[in-house]
């Protein structure tokens, strides 16, 4: 699950895309000019961008390259209908983290935005283990004894959270600011909740999620 941003002009294209990676289980703001790609990225925290080149606006290349002088390190993939050579080279070399030219075969696209979060969020490790609790990056599924593990949208996002900070405390202000895209009703007392549910989930498999009173929760 990630939180991404698509800036497409074309809303036939932008909805029909937005529609499968949402089914894939993301969640996709979508906008159509360079303005408001400034404007979302500064007030949101997205896992990604989907950047066209072709803006009504401004040239995607100048969007792009503004983003990376305000010091927005979040991954950028280029989707456009420009496939010349010196298109990819520059917008490459202005920051973007991969470029695929329209028209694309989807599972493609999904699988280049599986590898850029792979690398992002878990150092390109396709899997990621705390006792027999295995987490299959590439599938983004939790499994247990090779049992997959049916976790709620809000079960999950915290559950991956705990892991990308292993042995770290992860604050409880930290995955309500996180989860408010998800549950704006989230509070601690319906954090806690749910990572009580979580933990009945995991019994057994040697992932031990520990409260840290007053602050949050760790994996150890």
């Amino acid at each position: 699950m990630a939180y991404m941003l698509l800036a497409e002009d074309d809303e036939l294209l932008a909805n029909g895309l937005s529609k499968t990676l949402r089914h894939s289980g993301h969640k996709i703001d979508q906008v159509r000019t360079g303005l408001d790609v400034s404007a979302a990225t500064s007030a949101n925290a997205y896992d990604l961008v989907i950047l066209d080149l072709g803006l009504p606006d401004t040239d995607g290349l100048i969007v792009l390259e503004q983003l990376r002088k305000d010091g927005r390190t979040l991954p950028v993939l280029i989707l456009t209908a420009r496939d010349a050579p010196e298109d990819r080279i520059r917008g490459l070399d202005l920051g973007a983290n991969d470029y695929l030219c329209k028209p694309f075969n989807v599972g493609e696209l999904e699988a280049r935005i599986r590898a850029l979060l792979r690398k992002e969020k878990w150092a390109n490790r396709v899997e990621i283990k705390s006792g027999s609790l295995v987490f299959d990056t590439v599938a983004n599924k939790f499994f247990i004894d090779n049992e997959q593990v049916d976790l709620s949208a809000r079960e999950f996002v915290i559950l991956e959270m705990l892991l990308q900070r292993k042995g770290r405390v992860v604050f409880k202000n930290e995955i309500i600011e996180h989860l408010f895209n998800l549950d704006k009703d989230m509070t601690n007392n319906a954090l806690d909740i749910v990572v009580h549910r979580l933990r009945k989930k995991l019994d057994k498999s040697g992932c031990i999620i520990q409260t840290v009173k007053g602050l949050g929760f760790i994996i150890e």
